[in-house]
């Protein structure tokens, strides 16, 4: 077992087929294979099914190119090894199915192709869009179309599946909407359905649903498929180290290496409880024999808790587990292996087995790390060694939040927001260079859009929410990608939205104070305790400093695009915009006397974010930015930023050129790491999420701002490199440009001086900007001494 789970892994990513090897004629018209289904059980029900076709080759090929996909989601075997897993989530209009190349599985001769395919029903996650039930297969040209779809095809009701743990908000009491865990009956489970040798006569013809139109095409769609734009999904095989607490048996770490068995007597009741060591998202694969009449109920936490609060992550003593969790219920047979149909996200993880008349056997119990195939391309060093740690913390939350979308935290939500994801998807272009996500994400939000002109706040979503300061996020993303990337073509589609969402904001201009009026929906900015759900004062009854000042804001980044693309008539009214609510708001909410920004007109509030955005929007007067952030950053009586919004304080202490600030701001950071998390959270003590990607923003920073590298055009076509090492000595980095590797070394001399060896890649130039003083840079090694 252990050698073909491996090989399977190893082997993954050598068939994946390039997009563009899809058969030009696919993409136009109907694919002349059909979707299927299973004709005897409801259709938009929850539903686990199989899915089976016999077919020969004469000879192994060279290529055997197909296309999948089903809703809601597939997992696909050839000859018995998984193979891909699909689709890339998407929405109705945009219904993805993936391209693999399974000629490496192909034998002379009969061979099977599989696919499992379920439904969560109404239990779905609220991030999964769904029709109905349905697999679709088409083979890329004429000697693969034998594997097309249609009622040649056997499909088996898996009725051994049942949801379980369906009241995961009620028990936690919170927000929770990652679907059901899985109930397995092992006695009713078709076992080794997916293998060659297995007898499906019994089993059903699928039934069709017609052919699959493409995007452009079809006049009464079930789904619009279209190629996947991301790569598959990372599968990595990921061992539990050590068991944390047994109850009811000794059992030691060994059984988890894979090599020692643990066997459960009879009628027994036994507790485990496992420790990762750190938080992960995997698939869980345990692996038992024998116990015919026994229960294992398998629970996921990122923390334990005492009466129900978290408190140092690492303390075992006197907590207990609360969680999502799963129940297989095994039938006695050698080598039954159980794995949830999705992706589960835990730092612990406890079994609670109850056997009956027959011993149980635990042959193993490993993890399947998932998640976006992230390859690492930057590096952070500094003279402060504990930068390292919320360097390396940082990055894995910001890879646990990342799948077939960005997730807002994985335990509980996996939905994908603009205000988190614009944080994102500048720590992937940062760390990766890799722009495939963001590029999704984007288009996503875009096909998310309400007739009024705003994106839905997260997408994709079967539940609507509106969030106007994130669809203003939005166009930042848009903004950032244009900065980063040289994409004319990408960047355009997106400029009719972009005007729609800030034309929405122009028709809420209250003409008396020239501030945004009462907003409608969702104007969520924070999750700081004086803002009642998040929403700062004046969102819902008109003249919010800190939403309008949010709009004038992100008005000179779109008028910076319309400049771009050829529309000065859009970039003038834009700045003209931005420039009244930044002279209203600054007008009607400076309190001279406390030198801050207040939340209203009525000044009878006051906090960080009204400072901060007031200061990126530009209504600060220059010469007055550093004494207001200096205010804001020292007086405890404004309501304070949480490590999301200050991803935004960081942004105004750079525009003021406070830069060298960051370094002394990380306490909040330091302050996770001291309590045992692995991940970032959500927000400051106490918090619901531990692992929440918008925390991860020093893997941004510590690049953009301690090592100062940012843009210094559009496209990336120049660079900037003003370095803020705070009370550091040292510091350096590198990280992946479009044309290849920026390299930068940074060392003190004395109390003011620096030595700087940075390396550009070729046809990369720019400026060095240090104590006032500009410096040209060149492409190649170049070391400067100032």
């Amino acid at each position: 077992m252990k050698t073909l789970f491996t090989f399977t892994i190893m082997l993954l990513w050598a068939m994946v087929a390039p997009a563009q090897q899809v058969n030009p004629a696919l993409l136009s018209g109907q694919w002349p294979a059909s979707w299927i289904y299973c004709a005897s059980a409801p259709v938009k029900d929850y539903g686990v099914f199989h899915f089976r076709k016999t077919f020969e080759v004469a000879a192994k090929p060279a290529s055997f190119i197909i296309h999948v996909s089903a809703d809601n989601r597939y997992r696909l075997f050839i000859n018995g090894k998984p193979i891909c897993s699909g689709p890339a989530r998407g929405d109705l209009y945009n219904w993805y199915f993936e391209t693999v190349d399974i000629a490496p599985y192909l034998q002379p001769g009969k061979n099977v192709l599989a696919a499992l395919v379920w439904n969560m029903g109404i239990d779905a996650p609220v991030a999964q869009v769904t029709n109905q039930t349905g697999l679709v297969v088409q083979g890329n040209g004429e000697a693969e179309k034998i594997v097309n779809t249609n009622t040649s095809w056997k499909v088996l009701h898996n009725k051994a599946y049942a949801p379980c743990s369906q009241d995961n908000g009620a028990r936690l009491r919170t927000y929770m909407v990652i679907g059901p865990g899985d109930k397995v009956t092992g006695a009713d489970f078709p076992w080794g359905w997916e293998q060659p040798g297995y007898n499906d006569a019994s089993w059903s013809s699928a039934a069709g649903l017609g052919n699959a139109p493409v995007a452009g095409y079809g006049t009464d769609n079930r789904w619009t498929l279209t190629p996947r734009t991301i790569p598959l999904m990372e599968e990595t095989l990921q061992r539990i180290p050590k068991v944390a607490r047994a109850n009811g048996i000794k059992a030691n770490d060994g059984f988890l290496s894979g090599k020692s068995p643990l066997t459960i007597p009879a009628n027994q009741t036994v507790s485990i409880l496992l420790d990762q060591s750190f938080n992960t998202v995997a698939y869980p694969e345990l692996l038992v024999s024998k116990g015919a009449g026994s229960s294992i109920k398998v629970t996921y936490a990122e923390a334990l808790f005492a009466n129900r609060q978290k408190v140092h992550r690492d303390k075992i003593e006197g907590m207990e587990i609360m969680g999502n969790y799963d129940i297989f219920l095994p039938d006695g047979g050698a080598q039954r292996l159980f794995r949830p149909l999705w992706l589960r996200t835990f730092r612990y993880l406890q079994l609670d087995i109850t056997t009956g008349n027959e011993p149980l056997v635990i042959n193993d119990l490993r993890g399947v790390y998932t998640g976006y195939p992230f390859e690492v391309k930057a590096a952070f060093s500094s003279s402060d060694p504990s930068l390292q740690d919320i360097w390396n913390v940082g990055w894995r939350t910001a890879r646990l939040c990342a799948g077939e979308t960005y997730y807002d935290c994985p335990y509980y939500e996996q939905l994908q927001y603009e205000g988190d994801t614009r944080i994102q998807a500048l720590i992937s272009l940062y760390v990766t260079g890799d722009d495939r996500l963001m590029r999704k994400a984007i288009h996503d939000f875009y096909c998310s859009r309400v007739p009024e002109g705003l994106t839905q706040g997260r997408y994709p979503s079967n539940r609507l929410q509106v969030i106007p300061p994130f669809s203003l996020y939005w166009v930042s993303m848009v903004y950032d990608y244009w900065m980063h990337r040289k994409d004319d073509a990408f960047v355009q589609q997106y400029l009719t939205a972009v005007t729609g969402v800030l034309d929405w904001y122009e028709r809420h201009i209250d003409a008396k104070t020239q501030m945004l009026g009462p907003m409608k929906w969702w104007n969520f900015t924070d999750w700081n305790a004086a803002f009642p759900n998040g929403t700062p004062d004046g969102a819902t009854d008109g003249n919010s400093s800190i939403l309008s000042l949010h709009y004038a804001y992100t008005l000179q980044q779109a008028a910076e695009l319309y400049d771009a693309y050829g529309q000065p008539a859009a970039a003038k009214r834009a700045r003209e915009r931005a420039a009244a609510l930044n002279k209203s708001s600054y007008a009607a909410c400076f309190n001279t006397a406390r030198n801050a920004m207040a939340n209203t007109p009525a000044q009878q509030t006051y906090s960080q974010h009204a400072g901060i955005i007031a200061v990126l929007a530009g209504a600060i007067p220059a010469d007055k930015e550093k004494m207001v952030l200096r205010t804001l950053m020292t007086d405890n009586t404004l309501s304070q930023a949480t490590a999301y919004y200050r991803f935004y304080l960081m942004r105004a202490l750079k525009k003021a050129g406070m830069a060298d600030m960051y370094y002394g701001q990380l306490k909040p950071w330091r302050d996770m790491l001291a309590l045992g998390l692995t991940t970032f959270a959500e927000k400051e003590e106490p918090t619901r999420s531990d692992c929440h990607a918008w925390s991860a923003s020093p893997n941004y920073d510590f690049l953009a701002t301690i090592c100062g590298i940012m843009p210094a055009s559009p496209g990336f076509g120049t660079v900037r490199i003003a370095p803020a090492l705070g009370e550091l000595k040292t510091a350096s980095g590198k990280m992946p440009h479009p044309a290849g590797e920026i390299i930068v070394a940074f060392k003190r001399k004395g109390e003011k001086g620096l030595t700087a060896d940075i390396t550009l890649p070729a046809g990369l130039s720019g400026e060095f900007v240090w104590n006032g003083k500009t410096v040209k840079l060149k492409e190649g090694k170049q070391q400067l001494s100032e």
